[in-house]
């Protein structure tokens, strides 16, 4: 029974050094890695103008 104890106790230890190196690592995979920001190289854009001048619009009616 004494064995049990020290390897359960063994394990316990080994368990703890590895949940800490793999916090102190961070977290692995897509999940932790932060979202890609896009850089914008253009010059920003003029205001638009008033919008240009249409005529009527004349539709066939039915007879």
């Amino acid at each position: 029974m004494e064995s049990e104890k020290v390897g359960g106790i063994l394990g316990a230890i080994v368990a703890a050094v590895v949940l800490a190196i793999a916090f102190a690592y961070g977290p692995m995979g897509p999940f932790g890695k932060p979202a890609k920001q896009l850089q914008k190289s253009e010059p920003p854009k003029a205001p638009p103008g008033p919008p240009p001048v249409r005529g009527p619009v004349i539709r066939e009616v039915p007879q």
